[in-house]
């Protein structure tokens, strides 16, 4: 069962609200957004070399659970045990966030290959693969896959799962304006969740913590996402070997048309697109 972890990524700033016509003055609470450098150490003893992967803007809060995930889901690990070490090791720009530099030791027998991270090194918060130079550069290989026919989730179920994501997210309650990737098993209980600005980030750092739990693939399992599902966020899916991927918003068609390639269901704001029965109709 998930447990609701100690609050960060927020920061108060005094703002003027107008209510009823007349302008109140207040603290209000704020998602806080700063950029993260993902740097790795690579290669055998004595001959380590040092790259940074990316950039991205996230929320401050289990940066070791985001590069996890992330460099899973590009396919450079595929084990928990292929990280030696993650530290941060640069300072951030706000007192009240984390360092903005995570570095990764590889284990020596992770081969890193640059071509296979065609990307730039800025990436924004709302943006999962900006930089990649071709479609087919996404389509990579999963390392787990789901199981057919498995789970079997019934409507009922899937239509409470939205509102026991947001009675959990404690950063959305307070600022409004953060996502949330929150990881069920089959029986509807809520038992991972992230939040992160980026929805990205937020899979991401849900995926990093699934590695490193131990409890991948995550082929037994529903991930529910609160924005709309992108096909970068079904592949990411997919590299966990998730079997039903939903969200509070609507699907894009390339990202239904990837679930079906992984043997995957897309659950959307008031469709299903399953893998066995075409179109259902559900109410979130």
């Amino acid at each position: 069962m998930y447990s609701p972890a100690a609050q960060v990524g927020l920061q108060h700033r005094q703002v003027f609200k107008l209510r009823n016509r007349e302008v109140q003055e207040r603290l209000d609470a704020l998602t806080i957004e700063e950029p993260l450098e993902m740097k790795i150490a690579f290669g055998n003893p004595g001959e380590r070399r040092h790259q940074t992967v990316a950039i991205t803007m996230r929320t401050p809060g289990q940066d070791a659970d985001l590069v996890r995930g992330f460099l899973f889901t590009e396919g450079i690990i595929g084990r928990a045990h292929h990280l030696q070490s993650v530290r941060h090791v640069g300072q951030a720009l706000n007192p009240s966030a984390q360092e903005n530099i995570i570095l990764v030791e590889l284990h020596p027998e992770v081969v890193f290959n640059q071509e296979k991270l065609s990307r730039h090194f800025h990436t924004s918060s709302s943006c999962g693969i900006c930089g990649k130079t071709s479609i087919e550069l996404v389509q990579m290989v999963t390392c787990y896959y789901p199981q057919p026919a498995h789970p079997r989730v019934s409507l009922e179920l899937l239509g409470e799962l939205p509102d026991k994501l947001r009675k959990a997210q404690s950063l959305f309650q307070h600022t409004g304006g953060i996502h949330a990737a929150g990881l069920f098993d089959s029986g509807g209980s809520l038992l991972l969740l992230r939040e992160d600005v980026g929805r990205h980030n937020a899979l991401d750092k849900l995926v990093g913590a699934a590695l490193q739990k131990g409890i991948m693939p995550l082929r037994d399992h529903i991930v529910l996402l609160s924005g709309r599902i992108s096909f970068e966020l079904v592949q990411k899916a997919a590299m966990a070997g998730v079997p039903v991927i939903a969200a509070v918003g609507a699907p894009s068609s390339l990202s239904v048309e990837m679930a079906a390639g992984h043997g995957m269901t897309v659950v959307g704001f008031q469709f299903i697109y399953s893998r066995l029965t075409g179109w259902l109709s559900v109410s979130f």
